[in-house]
């Protein structure tokens, strides 16, 4: 098993630990989650065999790592959470603020987990199709279609409902 040198992995993460806490802080709104799966991810990567991978591929293997730990945290909150917190919590808010981040999150929380890193990496970190296939493990040609295809579902996410579905949905009399 062929891991990092000590000097290896300082220089990887001294170049790309912000980037990738920006990811997830971005993805997650939290700052203290952020902080916990940023870390996770890079001890992942340094208890993996990944001392044979250049510098683009370990980008690519932590910002997927980072993806997939945030997958599962939103699982598992989904789980023990459920919605009676969600509407506790709004019942208590005044201002409008925590209702707008809580649709957002639930908003961005609808897209699938790869939807969301698309989304964050070529419209927040601004990188090309080329370096977002490269982190996401992806064929260079597929990142536009399935940027596109994201693009969409979050536009679709955030269209109000129609006329008629609210009045379905006893929102709307």
């Amino acid at each position: 098993m062929a891991s990092l040198t000590e000097a290896a992995f300082g220089d990887f993460y001294r170049r790309d630990a912000r980037a990738v806490w920006i990811y997830v802080y971005r993805a997650t709104g939290n700052a203290a989650d952020a902080d916990d799966i940023a870390q996770e991810a890079f001890v992942r990567m340094l208890r993996a065999d990944v001392g044979g991978l250049g510098e683009e591929e370990l980008r690519r293997y932590v910002f997927r790592v980072a993806g997939n730990l945030m997958a599962d945290r939103w699982r598992r909150s989904r789980r023990e959470l459920g919605p009676a917190v969600e509407e506790e919590t709004l019942a208590g808010d005044r201002s409008g603020d925590l209702i707008e981040a809580l649709n957002m999150t639930r908003t961005f929380g609808a897209l699938k987990p790869r939807e969301r890193a698309l989304l964050w990496l070529a419209y927040v970190e601004e990188e090309t199709h080329e370096e977002i296939a490269g982190a996401l493990g992806l064929k260079r040609g597929s990142v536009k279609v399935l940027l596109s295809r994201a693009r969409a579902r979050l536009r679709d996410l955030l269209k109000p409902p129609s006329r008629a579905a609210r009045r379905y949905h006893g929102a709307a009399r």
